[in-house]
């Protein structure tokens, strides 16, 4: 599949999952927009050969920003926008894969499935904590130059 294709297949992902979890209509073409930008930034990643792993990573740090961006813009909490952008990086393939081969009794591959769903799912935690740090960052940064425009 081309890339516009999974771009925008990640878009309606994203406003189904977020229809399913009822979020707010109001949200909901935001987050889809978050969705799309960050796959597209995976697809970057996957085509520079960056690997999977740190494609959720760079993925789930665009879902942090833009997220807590979005959530200043609309006066809406953050996870309204983080839960279904993130529907598009989790790995139900993998997780499936590890499921199938530990019941066929091909333990290698099992563990091997195992280890890219651990490590896939780390690298989405770590991508969410440097998004907060990184949030807290410019947040820190606004201030004191809003501080220093004041005093002078």
């Amino acid at each position: 599949m081309g890339t516009i294709g999974q771009l925008v297949l990640a878009y309606i992902a994203v406003l189904g999952f977020g229809l399913i979890i009822n979020i707010p209509h109001q949200a909901l073409n935001v987050a889809g927009w978050i969705g799309t930008l960050t796959w597209g930034g995976y697809l970057i990643v996957q085509a520079f050969d960056g690997g999977v792993v740190l494609g959720s990573l760079i993925g789930s740090v665009g879902i942090g920003v833009l997220s807590s961006l979005a959530a200043r813009y609309k006066k809406m909490p953050a996870i309204i926008f983080n839960i279904p952008s993130l529907v598009s990086f989790v790995p139900g393939s993998q997780a499936y894969q590890m499921v199938r081969n530990f019941a066929l009794g091909n333990y290698r591959e099992a563990v091997s499935f195992t280890l890219q769903v651990i490590m896939i799912t780390g690298a989405i935690a770590l991508g969410f904590l440097l998004a907060e740090l990184l949030n807290r960052l410019i947040a820190f940064c606004i201030r004191q130059w809003r501080l220093r425009r004041l005093e002078s």
